[in-house]
């Protein structure tokens, strides 16, 4: 017997069945406040396709997650073209400074921050 997964376990599950729950509980809202059944039957139609195709994708890309995370793990490094977490705030690399690039000017540099050659 399989363990019970728990729901944070699982996200992208979460969010498929309150999807599901929605495909069925809207149709039913909408004729209630008078759509036809025709056009319930319609919206039932689009959010199931769109649920599915959410669905799809979500597990798609937990997929490649998972697949990354173990090439990253058996490799010992980082995936090509993805820089460290630098902090919620921090910027480096190029363009790291701050203020206005015609503070420079203003303080006696060249017009637009550069500073003059010598």
């Amino acid at each position: 017997m399989h363990p019970r997964r728990r729901s944070h376990d699982d996200p992208a599950g979460d969010v498929v069945r309150w999807a599901a729950f929605s495909c069925l509980l809207v149709p039913v809202v909408l004729v209630v406040y008078g759509t036809s059944f025709g056009g319930a039957a319609g919206a039932t139609l689009g959010l199931a396709a769109v649920t599915a195709a959410c669905r799809a994708l979500l597990r798609h890309s937990e997929r490649v997650e998972r697949a990354t995370a173990a090439r990253v793990f058996t490799e010992g490094r980082r995936p090509a073209g993805t820089a460290p977490h630098r902090g919620r705030h921090s910027r480096g690399g190029a363009g790291a400074h701050r203020g206005c690039h015609a503070s420079a000017g203003v303080l006696g540099g060249a017009p637009g921050g550069v500073p003059p050659q010598d």
